[in-house]
């Protein structure tokens, strides 16, 4: 893993700690944003391990459905995952007040915390003390 890999995940972990306290104190729009950008940072990690990095949003998305999920080197729902992500952190965002339930919020956090995992079985540690 890259320095600049390593950066993003811990931001990642970072992100999906913020989301948890988020939602614990009754703030599922915010929860699901910051559990989106766990996610995020995690594609990012993924595409900078392949010398690529954009600007938008959209297009790390993309590259990330087209160059890991594609191709079989990550299991594909994590595009998916991603993909709603983004959605429900728009509507959180800005959408109207309290517009994601705190179910939907804790499902996000659930699926930033797989994205994190898989990052580390594929990336390797985000423990600076093993580096």
């Amino acid at each position: 893993m890259t320095e600049d890999q390593l950066e993003l995940c811990l931001k990642a972990r970072q992100s999906l700690n913020a989301a948890q306290v988020l939602l614990n104190n009754g703030f599922p729009d915010y929860a699901a944003s910051r559990a989106y950008y766990a996610m995020f940072y995690i594609a990012e990690a993924f595409l900078e391990g392949e010398g690529m990095s954009f600007s938008k949003h959209s297009a790390v998305i993309s590259a990330f459905g087209r160059d890991f999920a594609n191709t079989g080197r990550i299991p594909v729902p994590f595009h998916r995952f991603l993909i709603e992500a983004q959605n429900l952190r728009n509507s959180g965002d800005y959408g109207g007040l309290n517009s994601v339930t705190n179910k939907e919020a804790e499902e996000q956090i659930n699926r930033a915390i797989q994205f994190l995992e898989l990052a580390e079985q594929q990336l390797g540690s985000f423990d600076i003390e093993d580096r």
